[in-house]
């Protein structure tokens, strides 16, 4: 998450010229989603092709998203609540499409790919995760609503600790055995405890924390990175006969978020910027969170699609970011 993303949606819009911070702001943040992928990307095939190297990492991938949670944390500022008393139907709104649309759609694409019950969890368990990290950036790249998809992945990670395990345990319990009460301290330990110390570090060590912000996107991709080559170490020895199939289920599952999330903004007659922000904050998941949790109660297997997940909607989130930032604003 970037923090530049905040404030410039407020100082500019589609049709006025870009002032040099806005300009440099704007290039960081496409540098970072160019870059991203590319490294999970080699993550990938490097966990694939030296699996022996990455195996022994495993327990430590809890306190890898812990470090990424911590991040996210530090972004965080009090306005950022604030935007949700001032227009509490929006981040409502988002919030619901988000836990409704990709739980919803996972279930619906493992049970109309015949999924074995591994990579059926792993998808189901993805799409119940709270909304991505990198789906502020997007939203900001394609002249969305940048404070509403702070708000709403805010909100959606603040209480992922009851709403992902209960969905989890309601559309995931028919393949596999669910301890949701597991979940939930897990979730606690990795997500929630790491963003609230982030929050607090921001607000009590504003000059330190300053100093590192343009940093924090940079070491979270490397973060992530690193739980993806993990994860694919795990599983090397199935993915050649399951990466196929985990491929479709992971571009039918963010297109649909995508698309059914601009959709909810438009039925809930929202403006052309909300829905934007609703596109990516439903379509781009928390694939960290997925993975430590497939990891941790499930198998390796099942956490594929978590690390498949966390490329390609990086990659989808880039594109369609750069296609809806070249469309005029509906309501502008």
């Amino acid at each position: 998450m970037l923090e530049a993303t905040k404030s410039s949606d407020s100082r500019a819009d589609a049709d006025t010229p870009a002032n040099p911070a806005l300009a440099a702001e704007a290039r960081i943040a496409r540098i970072a989603v160019t870059v991203f992928p590319l490294l999970v990307v080699v993550a990938g095939v490097v966990g694939f092709l030296a699996p022996g190297a990455f195996k022994p990492l495993a327990p430590s991938v809890p306190y890898l998203l812990g470090i990424i949670m911590f991040c996210m944390g530090l972004t965080l500022t009090p306005p950022d609540f604030a935007s949700v008393a001032k227009r509490p139907w929006a981040v409502v709104l988002g919030i619901v499409a988000h836990y409704v649309i990709m739980p919803g759609a996972g279930w619906l694409i493992a049970q109309a790919l015949h999924l074995e019950p591994e990579l059926a969890v792993g998808v189901i368990l993805v799409g119940c995760a709270p909304s991505g990290t990198a789906s502020n950036v997007m939203a900001f790249l394609a002249k969305g609503d940048v404070a509403l998809s702070v708000a709403v992945a805010s909100v959606s990670t603040l209480i992922a600790p009851v709403v992902t395990p209960l969905l989890v345990l309601f559309l995931a319990g028919s393949y596999l055995q669910i301890d949701a009460a597991g979940m939930v301290l897990d979730i606690v330990k990795t997500v929630l405890l790491p963003v609230v110390a982030g929050l607090l570090a921001r607000l009590f060590l504003k000059r330190a924390v300053a100093k590192v912000l343009p940093a924090l996107p940079w070491a979270s991709a490397v973060v992530i990175s690193l739980i993806v080559a993990i994860v694919v170490a795990g599983s090397a020895s199935k993915i050649v006969a399951a990466g196929g199939i985990v491929f479709l289920a992971v571009v039918l599952h963010n297109g649909f978020g995508l698309g059914l999330g601009y959709l909810a903004g438009k039925l809930g007659r929202l403006d052309d910027k909300a829905r934007r922000a609703l596109a990516f904050e439903v379509g781009m998941q928390n694939s960290g969170l997925a993975a430590t949790l497939a990891t941790a109660h499930f198998s390796a297997l099942a956490a594929l699609p978590s690390a498949v997940f966390s490329l390609w909607h990086n990659v989808s989130g880039a594109i369609v970011a750069a296609w809806l930032a070249r469309r005029p604003l509906r309501d502008a």
